[in-house]
């Protein structure tokens, strides 16, 4: 299945909305703003993967370190004892949107503490910004940044070859970084921190997939594609002698420093005519492998050959799995077992149908064996079982005919590592997951393996709608390339996208205010309807017929009661319909491409914005009549939505820095609007359930307001807003959708260009104040202290309190003295305290009230060194608990 999320945000963020400065606001007296005065948890509803990962990368010298890196969505790493991966750049905030995209990716190997991300998005004027190199000395939890005079592009053709970025094993104060765009070999001398050009490095690549691409996305030089030391030449605190280098030239492809880097040449007799998408080395047997394919992929690649180059004695030999002439695809995922050097694997990354392959050499390539073969076409016989237990939805809903099977085994498998320390797991990234195995060696026994999405907390999906129904469902959403879910349980994958039609990308979706069981979705698809309806809240679905001409998904409106449709598709104007979608008329008074939406009470009242102006139907969307409404934005960066419970209530926010930009109001359906003075920017805005005491549904948006940029609230119809999000929690560009639960006080769900739905619920659950009440508990109690994670320096830990006693508490305080002298670096779920070793942690208001058999949980994050020694004694206020 191809991947169709490349302009995601693009035609949004190209249009200015992250650039300059802020328009002028009128001249008023400003409401108040609070800044960071809730303290929310944040987390995603649950998907797992979604999207491409490109690259694995395990640390060589500490075991179960490892890192993963996707195009658009950051970089993650694995937390062994859970099984799970945690993000690292959701700390990346809008104006450096593009910093999401992580080209390459590179673990030290001396001081496994200390990571390195090469990130930047597109290296055309999609991305507003340069490039950088991340740098961290704890694992990513925190990163210093060293700025590029050039773009990158981890989102760009070519993306799965690499790593581009490399730690020297040997002396790692020194890095080098492969860049497109002609900008040739750099090098960093001290640890990440600056960075210079390679001036004598030869070459700085020729090949582009597209040379009369005009947006210069496909035209673009793919340029230096990897970097791999030779660890065999050098030693400890000196610079490693060897150095081969990736070119993204089919005449030209490898090159060798003998010297530390001071003289490069061309390594003479290598093959022509392909790309070298990897090289790896395989130091023990002096061998360098390299995987070949005629296009940069990730999406394409027609022929392929694997080669191995003897580093002692220069001889080439081709190793190639297969002819040649039988490949219809190209070589990118490649790996050695470091346990056992002369194994070796090697993926078909652009080999669709019937599946991809991967390939297995146990005599350093002299011979191979197959994932999967043909006994009698079109039959299958495979080396591995699948198991998708845990994301279901990876079967796709298919129902495919011999040789192809649900699930794939994958497609765009650019990204294979056997885990260095341990021969029986491998991973390897495809176009929507990590799949992965601890059980590898059975391929060589004979017995089957089994392969199993290995991608728990890794999301990776562009939200494009979002909507939080009253009834039924927690949450439906409109996601790129694998269309959208209906979230029951926000903690719990669900168990298939949705289907018939199957869209790849579901750009709008809406459902019946007042008869929330109707709902309407429209997307993109190759061929077939763009439009389905469900009459069960999202459960089950059925295609709609197109009009003539329909070429995309645009927008789509529910009327309040279901009863009608207007949609506004690309390709096509306006049409409306009474029923569901079989017999559609062009709607008159609107301009085709307007965004349109629908009254949440009149069902006959619909509104579109387009290009600075504002219509609005009474008669069911056959007829739109423009609004006498001035001041809005001009550009058609915009997203409006109607509050529910009043008709002619609606809310209209974006614009461009270079215009007029923010948030609006009407009370009058759209005749009029107001433009909030204390609001600089805003780019979405959603209802939820409004605060105790108040009648007015309280209001979430994506905006600048006092100078910040972040996610913000407000409970009095946008007098005052209080900023939700943190530094830590930004996310990068979230101006797709947001939208608040109208059953749940606080929840926000909000859109990101990468890293999936992310919700966060208030620690304020009333809508007051925060922080916690003075405990006064008694009775007994239980403390369970778990480290679930320990690392050189660092740790982290979850605490489990519970009421062991007769009575309730109403608020609790616990706490404890470290016997070494651990500093808490972080902590979630409760307030806390620490001075010196000495640990005070308070309930927050929701967390505060714990009947008797129930318990809290809390987690942190710390610093330890010397020894890691868990705390023996918990008190709750002046009484001890019990350790378990």
């Amino acid at each position: 299945m191809r991947r169709t999320r490349i302009l995601t945000a693009v035609l949004a963020l190209a249009a200015g909305l992250l650039a300059g400065t802020p328009p002028a606001v009128a001249a008023s007296t400003p409401n108040a703003t609070s800044l960071a005065a809730d303290t929310y948890t944040w987390k995603n509803a649950r998907v797992d993967g979604g999207g491409f990962v490109p690259g694995i990368v395990f640390n060589r010298s500490e075991k179960n370190l490892a890192y993963a890196r996707t195009d658009i969505g950051g970089a993650y790493r694995w937390v062994e004892s859970s099984k799970t991966w945690t993000p690292l750049l959701d700390s990346v905030g809008w104006s450096e949107w593009g910093h999401t995209g992580v080209v390459s990716l590179a673990s030290d190997s001396v001081d496994p503490n200390k990571v390195y991300a090469a990130v930047g998005t597109y290296t055309n004027s999609w991305d507003p910004t340069n490039g950088a190199v991340l740098r961290s000395a704890d694992r990513g939890a925190s990163w210093q940044k060293a700025d590029l005079p050039f773009k990158l592009g981890g989102n760009m053709p070519g993306r799965g070859m690499g790593e581009r970025l490399a730690v020297d094993p040997h002396k790692n104060s020194v890095l080098y970084l492969g860049t497109p765009s002609g900008k040739g070999l750099w090098r960093s001398t001290d640890s990440g921190a600056s960075w210079s050009q390679v001036t004598n490095f030869p070459n700085v690549g020729d090949y582009v997939q597209d040379s009369t691409d005009t947006s210069g996305y496909a035209s673009d030089n793919q340029g230096i594609v990897w970097v791999t030391f030779d660890e065999s030449t050098g030693t400890s605190g000196s610079a490693t002698q060897t150095v081969y280098v990736g070119v993204a030239d089919k005449d030209n492809a490898v090159y060798r420093s003998t010297d530390g880097g001071t003289t490069w040449s061309r390594l003479s007799g290598q093959p022509t005519g392909y790309l070298a998408h990897k090289g790896v080395l395989d130091a023990t047997n002096g061998y360098l492998y390299l995987a070949y394919s005629d296009k940069g992929g990730p999406y394409d690649g027609g022929k392929g050959q694997l080669w191995r180059y003897a580093t002692r004695t220069g001889t080439w030999t081709n190793i190639s799995p297969v002819a040649e002439a039988d490949t219809y695809y190209g070589f990118s995922g490649l790996t050695v077992d470091r346990q056992h050097p002369g194994t070796v694997m090697a993926t078909a990354y652009s080999s669709w149908w019937p599946d991809t392959q991967i390939f297995r050499s146990t005599d350093s390539g002299g011979t191979w064996t197959k994932a999967w073969d043909y006994t009698s076409y079109p039959n299958r016989s495979n080396r591995y079982t699948m198991d998708v237990s845990s994301v279901p939805w990876l079967t796709f809903g298919a129902n495919p005919s011999p040789p192809e099977q649900t699930p794939k085994l994958g497609w765009m498998t650019e990204g294979l590592e056997i885990d260095p320390f341990d021969s029986a797991r491998m991973m390897y990234g495809t176009g929507a997951t990590i799949y992965g195995t601890e059980n590898l060696t059975n391929w060589d026994s004979g017995s089957q393996f089994t392969i199993k999405p290995m991608v728990q907390g890794l999301e990776e999906t562009a939200v494009n709608d979002l909507a939080s129904p009253p009834s039924g469902a927690s949450l439906l959403s409109a996601l790129g390339d694998i269309g959208g879910f209906r979230h029951t349980d926000l903690t719990k994958v669900p168990s298939m996208m949705y289907t018939s039609p199957n869209l790849t990308t579901t750009t709008s979706l809406d459902y019946a205010e007042t008869n929330p069981n109707t709902v309407v979705r429209v997307g993109n698809l190759d061929s077939g309807p763009h439009i389905g309806f469900s009459t069960d809240n999202g459960a089950n679905w059925f295609a709609g017929t197109d009009p003539s001409g329909v070429t995309g998904g645009g927008t789509a409106a529910a009327a309040s009661d279901g009863s009608r449709f207007v949609w506004s598709p690309a390709g096509t104007g306006v049409q409306y319909v009474t029923g569901f979608g079989t017999s559609w008329a062009a709607s008159s008074g609107i301009p085709s491409g307007a965004v349109v939406e629908s009254d949440r009470v009149d069902p006959k009242t619909f509104y579109g914005f387009k290009s600075g102006k504002f219509y609005v139907s009474s008669d069911g969307g056959a007829t739109f009549t423009a609004s006498l409404a001035t001041g809005l934005p001009s550009g058609d960066s915009v997203r409006f939505k109607a509050l529910p419970g009043t008709k002619g209530d609606v809310w209209l926010a974006g614009g461009a820095s270079d215009g007029a930009y923010g948030l609006w109001h009407s009370t009058d359906g759209g005749a009029s609007f107001t433009k909030l003075s204390n609001v600089e920017q805003a780019d979405t805005i959603g209802f939820g359930k409004a605060a105790t005491g108040v009648s007015y549904q309280t209001l979430y948006t994506s905006a600048k307001i006092g100078g910040v940029r972040g996610i913000f609230r407000s409970t009095d119809k946008g007098a005052n807003w209080t900023r939700i999000n943190d530094d830590a929690h930004q996310w990068g560009w979230t101006g797709a959708a947001i939208t608040g639960d109208p059953r749940v006080y606080g929840r926000v769900y909000i859109s990101t260009n990468g890293r999936g739905i992310i919700y966060g619920d208030t620690s304020d659950t009333s809508g007051g104040g925060g922080g916690g009440t003075d405990p006064t508990p008694t009775g007994a109690c239980t403390v369970t202290y778990k480290i679930t994670n320990q690392w050189s320096g660092g740790f982290q830990a979850d605490v489990a309190l519970a009421n062991t006693g007769s009575g309730a508490w109403s608020g609790w305080s616990l706490g404890w003295t470290f016997p070494d002298g651990q500093k808490i670096t972080q902590l979630w779920n409760a307030d806390y305290t620490q001075t010196d070793a000495a640990v005070t942690a308070k309930n927050l208001n929701w967390n505060a009230n714990v009947a008797p058999g129930s318990s809290v949980s809390f987690g942190f994050t710390g610093s330890w060194s010397g020894s890691n020694t868990k705390p023996t004694s918990f008190k709750l206020g002046d009484q001890s608990c019990t350790v378990a």
